[in-house]
């Protein structure tokens, strides 16, 4: 059994009475899609964000394909990302018809906005930011660009719930932001569920019909759409956690300050810079180590499940090979997959757990690895 777990699951979830009870209430309704819990969060989530609408989806890959969808993006236009991201934001890009067309990253781990006018071609329809590890694109230099370029924003948000920059928060910068409820992201529920805001009324209208089949009522179809409803029971979930997410990401941010103060001390990792004017919701919480194989082999042996994220580029995974990019098109992204290593930070983390993985490290830079 590890000394310091990855998941935080079993403590989170270790006494879910209350969850039982709501869910015992609700069985009889048999309103298990788009049942009153879905509206009742969907509500709730636009108020933390601070949107009009908030439109519950099936993940948060489909809270980016959707977006992607409900703003015109389809086959033949480029959308433009990040080359270190996961998966999903390609994949949602993919799945409408467009082509990725990737840029770098920066040591925030976030898109090099410098980089993406040399990216735009007359094919580029829409930006897609990732706010990766909880952290954000610099949505202030990334917008000007998007509007001389007429470009649509639509935000992977789906590490980033109430991550802002000078209180601006992640998801309201571009026409929609998409959000994940995977069971590991700091808003969770029993499986997966995703999320998207917008102010615009006309895109929140069409997200509907979207994630359900296009109907506009249980008789009449507007248009072709998807299934892609958040499941009520999940949404009976989400409303029981979402009254506590200030202080899920109170803690994670306190516990990475933590990690800050100390890691700061060893010579041999790099604490990436903390700018003031930005919040940081540490979904993961990631610094740069010296012989990164090595502490991350160390750690394990040690019982600390540190973790990669991603020791392969995506522009580099034999699944987006068609797209023609080769090793070495995106040097940072190509670094930091080699330098970088994951601790875990979250909330029902302790600081004596934070104590064995600190001291852990110290020991193997000391010579113990």
């Amino acid at each position: 059994m590890a000394k310091v777990r990855y998941s935080y699951l079993a403590q989170q979830f270790a006494d879910p009475s209350e969850i039982f009870d709501e869910l015992r209430r609700f069985l009889p309704t048999g309103q298990f899609t788009l049942g009153k819990a879905v509206g009742e969060f969907e509500r709730r989530f636009a108020d933390l964000i601070g949107t009009k609408h908030a439109i519950g989806v099936g993940s948060g890959t489909d809270s980016l394909k959707l977006s992607l969808k409900a703003v015109g993006v389809g086959y033949g236009d480029e959308v433009i990302t990040v080359a270190n991201t996961f998966i999903a934001t390609a994949g949602a890009i993919n799945e409408v018809g467009a082509r990725t067309v990737f840029v770098d990253c920066d040591d925030s781990f976030c898109m090099d906005v410098s980089k993406v006018e040399a990216a735009i071609t007359p094919r580029t329809k829409a930006i897609m930011p990732v706010h990766f590890t909880g952290y954000m694109t610099d949505m202030r230099k990334l917008m000007p660009i998007a509007h001389k370029h007429n470009l649509i924003v639509v935000e992977d948000a789906c590490q980033a719930i109430l991550a802002d920059i000078e209180g601006h928060k992640a998801g309201t910068w571009g026409i929609a932001g998409g959000f994940s409820l995977h069971p590991l992201k700091n808003l969770n529920v029993w499986g997966d569920g995703g999320i998207i805001v917008t102010n615009d009324d006309a895109v929140a209208g069409k997200l509907r019909l979207l994630r359900n089949h296009g109907l506009i009522n249980r008789d009449e179809i507007e248009i072709f759409g998807y299934n892609s409803r958040l499941d009520t029971v999940q949404a009976i979930v989400g409303n029981w956690l979402i009254k506590d997410v200030h202080d899920i990401t109170a803690r994670r941010i306190e516990n990475a300050a933590y990690y800050d103060s100390q890691f700061s001390t060893i010579s041999q990792l790099r604490v990436p810079a903390r700018p003031t004017d930005c919040k940081r919701v540490f979904h993961l919480y990631i610094v740069f180590a010296e012989r990164r194989d090595g502490l991350l082999k160390y750690c394990l042996q040690k019982g600390i499940d540190a973790k990669i994220h991603y020791p392969i580029p995506l522009y580099r995974q034999k699944g987006l090979a068609h797209l023609g990019y080769k090793a070495g098109d995106f040097p940072v992204a190509d670094r930091q997959a080699s330098e970088i290593i994951s601790f875990p930070c979250d909330q029902h983390l302790s600081r004596s757990e934070q104590d064995y993985v600190i001291s852990t490290v110290r020991e193997f830079y000391a010579g113990g690895g």
